[in-house]
């Protein structure tokens, strides 16, 4: 897991990078405000544990932008400051737990274990053999990996999000394209044929179709027209 360490102690932060890169982690650290904001810019962790007491912005603004960023990044507190307040006001903003310093590395070694398990799935979505990172933005399907456009992405990452349900073009033209009206555009179903082709989703009318003659296997396209209506990823009858 790519994790991020914010803290201003460079003695605690090596520690704390040797005992969870033993642990198998991908460990950045960061020590102040500024490195650790730009360091989630530019390449978002899949955990933070975060010191609120950070020169160049404190650790409640890098917390507050953390969870801007995503509302699925695990964020583990860990500060010598005990007010309840504090505690609370973290909390209130968007942290998943809070430790308070000096604390035992088992302990937090534990609750990073606790955070992952809880983690929500939205940072990978899935879907019979298709995998969208949504932190890299990368897919594949089967094991290969699929170049795809920014446009592309998002559309495919949409119709994901909403898996097993039909989703109307109007709400792929407002979370994709940021269109708040149907202005007659066929753009949407453009990019469907652009994702059909590199998905290699070849029968995506066939089980629509009646008399269809491809296998049986090729018939589940992996993106349903729903005449009508809109579009589907794992649409159950």
């Amino acid at each position: 897991m790519r994790m991020l360490i914010a803290d201003d102690d460079p003695s605690l932060g090596s520690f704390l990078v040797r005992g969870l890169e033993q642990e198998g982690h991908d460990v950045r650290l960061a020590t102040d405000g500024e490195m650790a904001m730009a360091a989630a810019r530019q390449d978002l962790p899949e955990m933070a544990v975060l010191d609120l007491n950070l020169p160049r912005r404190d650790g409640v603004e890098v917390l507050e932008f953390l969870r801007s960023l995503t509302a699925d990044l695990p964020i583990l507190v860990l500060t010598a400051r005990q007010e309840p307040e504090v505690r609370v006001r973290c909390l209130e903003i968007g942290a998943d737990d809070f430790m308070v310093k000096p604390f035992s590395f088992a302990e937090l070694r534990a609750r990073c274990r606790a955070l992952g398990r809880r983690r929500s799935p939205g940072l990978i979505l899935r879907h019979a053999d298709v995998e969208v990172n949504r932190v890299d933005r990368t897919v594949t399907r089967a094991g290969q990996t699929i170049a795809l456009t920014n446009k592309e992405f998002s559309l495919l990452e949409s119709l994901l999000l909403h898996k097993g349900r039909v989703v109307p073009r109007t709400t792929l033209l407002r979370e994709v394209w940021n269109i708040d009206h149907d202005c007659g555009t066929n753009v949407v179903d453009v990019y469907v044929n652009y994702l059909r082709r590199k998905l290699g989703d070849t029968f995506p009318h066939c089980a629509e179709r009646a008399g269809c003659e491809a296998p049986a296997s090729e018939t589940a396209a992996l993106i349903r027209t729903i005449r009508g209506q809109g579009y589907a990823i794992g649409l159950v009858h």
